[in-house]
């Protein structure tokens, strides 16, 4: 992708400039991003996936205009009957991870990789009916939402109290304050940065692509990543015993030695003495599947052919290794150069396949029966 070259998806702006002005910074509403955009997915579509066990769904239902009747929020999956009729009005159907689900919406969804991929998440669908939303709420990751079906309206502010109302079942702002609002057509889009208030409500039957990002917290890296790091802490470590030759007769028994806090400093430092350990543990971290990913086994050999990554599959690389799948694999000289080559383009020119190694041509018939990316037919 040419960063410096403008895109309608972003209203003209090349995403070098978005990047810039826009994103974590301010919102932006763009008309026509995808001109003449209809869903690759209709309703019927959408509730076909929301009924499979291994999709998540969820159900919101709006409270009733006289109060009365609260917010009611269900988890699927769901079939047919266990939704409201089309003709009521205030409800949502929320699909998750559709691009991991539908061929063309992966292929919407990778229009947005001029942002790592280390950062873009999923793709979520939203079915509405007339006055349908979740209510006013915010992100804490940065989200791109496009309209695919119908209008929305949208309101949206930068207000600082961001305060909940108590008992609900979904996160819903107590004070909202909107400072904007515009209704949103079929091929329109809004940028919206983490923690921006915004409520958007159906006008009339309509659906909505939310493209997100993953934006881990400190504490869930480190415990992920500590994690990781047990798993091969006694090459790492050692299994070197602690000892206190020189330790006097104490009056406080109770206390812990300072020597021994230092002994477990030094354990947890020798964890992350390898140069490359945190590396490797991250790279794993952020290429593994969701829970409910899984693969079709193939078994076509790569070799002559053109490859292509599951639509499923996560492959990213830094400088040593390359990562796929939640597994790492150390890579250098041509067979790295080809391996990010493939992971940036997600495939991969059989003229190039045959430039890899034979160890390397190895990996990828494994990733190929593994269902891990396909040779082209």
């Amino acid at each position: 992708m040419n960063i410096d070259e403008p895109l309608q998806l972003l209203g003209g702006l090349a995403p070098k400039a978005f990047m810039q002005r826009h994103w974590q910074k301010k919102p932006l509403v763009i008309r026509q991003a995808i001109p003449g955009f209809i869903s690759p997915l209709n309703r019927t579509d959408l509730l076909d996936l929301a009924a499979q066990d291994e999709v998540q769904s969820r159900l919101v239902a709006q409270a009733s205009a006289d109060g009365k009747q609260p917010w009611r929020f269900k988890h699927g999956p769901f079939n047919r009957k266990a939704l409201p009729p089309f003709k009521q009005p205030g409800w949502t159907l929320l699909v998750q991870g559709v691009d991991l689900l539908d061929e063309r919406v992966h292929a919407l969804m990778n229009q947005f990789r001029f942002v790592p991929d280390a950062r873009l998440d999923d793709l979520m669908v939203s079915y509405a009916t007339d006055g349908g939303g979740v209510g006013p709420h915010f992100d804490s990751y940065d989200v791109f939402l496009l309209q695919a079906h119908g209008q929305r309206r949208w309101r949206i502010s930068r207000q600082k109290d961001l305060s909940l109302q108590p008992d609900m079942p979904l996160k819903i702002l107590a004070h909202f304050e909107p400072e904007m609002e515009f209704v949103l057509d079929p091929g329109d889009m809004l940028y919206l940065p983490p923690r921006y208030a915004h409520d958007g409500v159906a006008v009339g039957e309509c659906m909505t692509y939310s493209i997100g990002f993953r934006s881990p917290s400190k504490s869930e890296l480190a415990a992920e990543l500590l994690l990781r790091l047990a798993d091969d802490v006694h090459d790492s470590v050692g299994d070197a015993l602690y000892r206190d030759p020189k330790q006097l007769a104490v009056v406080q028994s109770g206390a812990i030695p300072d020597a021994l806090v230092d002994f477990a400093r030094g354990a947890l430092a020798d964890a992350l003495r390898h140069p490359m350990a945190l590396h490797r543990v991250l790279g794993e971290y952020l290429t593994e599947p969701k829970d409910q990913v899984s693969f079709q086994a193939g078994a076509v050999q790569s070799s002559g052919r053109q490859l292509i990554l599951d639509r499923r599959t996560r492959m990213m690389y830094d400088t040593q290794h390359v990562f796929l799948n939640g597994d790492s694999f150390l890579a250098s000289g041509r067979d790295a150069q080809l391996m990010r080559q493939l992971a940036d383009g997600r495939c991969l020119d059989a003229s190039d396949v045959q430039r890899l190694s034979k160890a390397a041509r190895g990996l990828v018939d494994d990733w190929c029966e593994a269902g891990w990316m396909h040779v082209k037919s």
